[in-house]
């Protein structure tokens, strides 16, 4: 995620200007290989543990800045204990902090890299990578309506984006963060559903995808409610409500909610587990 974040921001954003961007790796052999097409090393700033040891007092950020955590949860206190220490000044001319670690609250955030920091937890999807991201996002201690506004900007470089309030970030987590594998089985579903049918499967595959890439853009075009464009290919006694009511029969609706559901309590549980892990590493640490 944060090499599909750092690719659109080395773009440029929406106003035509680019940033500098520094990348922060454990991986000291990090090549072009590494990175996802259109991410060029050339233009990145690559900073590892050894090359800010002798130096750190060149890499400080300010309120200009903003820092985004990508690490998996579990590595958290590591990076923060060590990056903290380089990255944030002894002042309150501190950089916006944006974590987009799932299951870890802002509060804990801020506690265990900075008190003087603004605080952004995010929550994007795979969809990053293709510049079509669904992020929600929400403020957390310190972040004002300018910081809102300055990670949504990031965010919209990589595809759109909303303001939530935090508890509801295990929901988006069950429902964007997860849904594109459903999306995925339901493309495969009906490649399958094709193939049966005598269609060649790249054929079947092609249309698939690009029926489910059409029917969502529609919905994002013309703001009708999906029942509404449903109801507009549904002639009475055609092809389509007679697969409506197969898919009705068989449960199509009451899964997909019950995924959303399941998804976003196993999003809880898992944010409890991380707290609780997160918590013995700190005082395994003292």
């Amino acid at each position: 995620m944060g090499k599909a974040l750092a690719r659109g921001l080395q773009r440029g954003f929406s106003d035509g200007t680019v940033r500098e961007i520094i990348v922060c790796v454990r991986n000291a052999n990090i090549t072009q290989n590494d990175l996802p097409p259109g991410l060029f090393l050339s233009q990145l700033t690559i900073l590892t543990a050894d090359l800010v040891k002798n130096n750190p007092s060149n890499f400080v950020l300010t309120s200009e800045d903003t820092l985004i955590i990508c690490t998996k949860p579990q590595h958290f206190i590591v990076a923060a204990d060590f990056w903290k220490q380089i990255f944030i000044p002894d002042t309150a001319d501190c950089p916006l902090i944006i974590s987009i670690l799932a299951g870890v609250t802002t509060d804990l955030v801020q506690k265990n890299f900075s008190l003087l920091c603004p605080i952004v937890r995010a929550m994007p999807n795979i969809a990053a990578t293709v510049d079509c991201s669904a992020t929600a996002y929400c403020a957390g201690p310190g972040a004002t309506q300018y910081h809102l506004d300055r990670a949504k900007a990031i965010f919209d470089a990589v595809g759109r984006s909303w303001s939530v309030p935090e508890d509801l970030l295990n929901a988006v987590t069950g429902l964007s963060g997860s849904g594109p594998a459903y999306i995925y089985m339901v493309i495969e579903a009906l490649s399958d559903g094709g193939v049966k049918m005598g269609l060649p499967r790249q054929l079947s595959l092609d249309l698939a995808t690009q029926t489910v890439l059409g029917a969502a853009k529609l919905v994002q075009e013309t703001k009708l409610h999906p029942a509404v464009l449903r109801d507009q290919v549904t002639t009475p006694g055609g092809t389509t409500i007679a697969a409506i009511h197969e898919l009705e029969k068989h449960g199509l609706r009451p899964m997909l909610i019950s995924a959303v559901v399941t998804a976003t309590q196993r999003s809880k549980y898992l944010a409890k587990t991380v707290e609780k892990a997160i918590l013995k590493s700190i005082e395994s640490l003292r």
